[in-house]
């Protein structure tokens, strides 16, 4: 289930963010401070073209998804997870799997698009292969620089008539 961000969730989310694993597969990797983060959500609630939201997982705040450039027909999207609660729960793949799910019909859904966006770093195996199995397709490859590193990313795409 997708929530609307409360205020007392702000520290568990940078916290969430600044797992090593979830740094090492984004494309900002350093880690947050509190006023970068209290910036970045200042900048979010302003802007009607993001969207960010907290996956809740049998009953507990478990991830975010982040949805961007939101346009009447597309948006771009990303989430991570709160690696360290859902490892120590077991739960790690359900909600993985319950979090991509809850995304694709939030996105299909309330926000009413029909073609939904997302990049992922081209070692990322198990990211790229969720989405494969979510039915997102490879659309392209490029580079970016992450952090003054030039870094392979795969562009992918899911269409709602492929759902």
């Amino acid at each position: 289930m997708l929530r609307g961000v409360q205020d007392d969730d702000l520290p568990v989310m940078r916290r969430w963010r600044n797992h090593p694993r979830v740094r090492a597969s984004s494309f900002t990797t350093h880690e947050i401070t509190e006023d970068e983060h209290a910036r970045w959500w200042t900048a979010v609630r302003a802007d009607a073209r993001r969207h960010v939201l907290i996956y809740d997982h049998e009953g507990t705040a478990a991830g975010v998804v982040a949805y961007s450039g939101l346009s009447p027909m597309s948006a771009s999207w990303g989430f991570y997870l709160d690696l360290d609660g859902l490892e120590r729960s077991g739960t790690l793949l359900r909600a993985w799997i319950g979090l991509e799910r809850a995304a694709i019909e939030h996105a299909f859904g309330p926000l009413g698009l029909t073609t939904l966006r997302g990049e992922v770093l081209a070692g990322n195996s198990p990211v790229r292969a969720l989405h494969r199995r979510f039915g997102f397709v490879e659309v392209g490859t490029y580079q970016r620089d992450v952090d003054g590193v030039p870094r392979d990313v795969v562009a992918i795409q899911l269409r709602k008539e492929h759902t």
